[in-house]
């Protein structure tokens, strides 16, 4: 990541989007603002920034439909700032691939935080290089952040990432519901929990793992979750 991390703002109301720019530019990062899909998937493409900014009521496509888009060959946060409170809503973008949700209106600060801890997330490098967790068909080496399933590279976004790599350290134990939310989402994350399952349910996904007969991932009723134990003792 490059010393003024780069947002594109996609807002197809001007005073917002205007309102956004000058607040972030004013922080010190690199921002460039779309006005309608097209142009924010347009601009993604030829520029790919740290983090994307998303409405969900742009002119021309719902804004779900643009994080399922950009899902398909980028992986960089995208923290959704809608009008729209419902938490059907939220769920759904959250679903499509979205890693943070903002209610319109928003306070600064708030917003300026969670970029914070998007770009954070993004850019965390373990600093135990050899640290490398392997059981079954799963590899996940947390320091080139890659992770494999039966020798094929698993696409994950940020926050997915954070959460298999918070459980892969802790391979074997129960990691509390409380404490994943505090490693990934922050202190203040008690009200996240809907989060965390939805992200479980994406994990389970891209790993093939049934919930019904676990392989990987497992589920301890009113605790937490538990990454099975390596099979081969590799994690050092």
């Amino acid at each position: 990541m490059t010393a003024q991390p780069s947002i594109i703002v996609v807002e197809d109301e001007p005073e917002i989007s205007r309102f956004l720019e000058a607040s972030l530019s004013a922080q010190g990062y690199a921002v460039k603002t779309a006005g309608d899909a097209k142009t924010a998937i347009k601009i993604s493409s030829a520029h790919p920034p740290d983090l994307i900014i998303l409405d969900l009521g742009l002119p021309d496509m719902d804004g779900k439909a643009v994080i399922k888009s950009l899902r398909e060959w980028c992986s960089v946060p995208i923290i959704i700032l809608s009008a729209r409170d419902q938490e059907g809503e939220k769920v759904a973008a959250l679903e499509m691939g979205a890693d943070d949700y903002l209610t319109k209106p928003f306070g600064t600060a708030e917003l300026l935080a969670r970029i914070k801890v998007a770009l954070r997330h993004a850019s965390r490098k373990d600093a135990a290089v050899d640290q490398v967790y392997s059981s079954r068909d799963l590899t996940i080496d947390l320091g080139k952040r890659r992770v494999t399933l039966k020798d094929a590279e698993v696409t994950l976004t940020p926050t997915e990432y954070d959460l298999l790599a918070v459980l892969a350290k802790k391979a074997g134990q129960v990691v509390t519901q409380a404490d994943l939310l505090r490693e990934v989402w922050g202190k203040s994350s008690e009200d996240h929990g809907h989060y965390l399952r939805i992200y479980i349910q994406r994990l389970r996904q891209k790993l093939a793992d049934d919930p019904l007969h676990p392989q990987y991932v497992f589920t301890e009723p009113g605790v937490g979750y538990r990454l099975v134990e390596e099979k081969l003792g590799r994690f050092l």
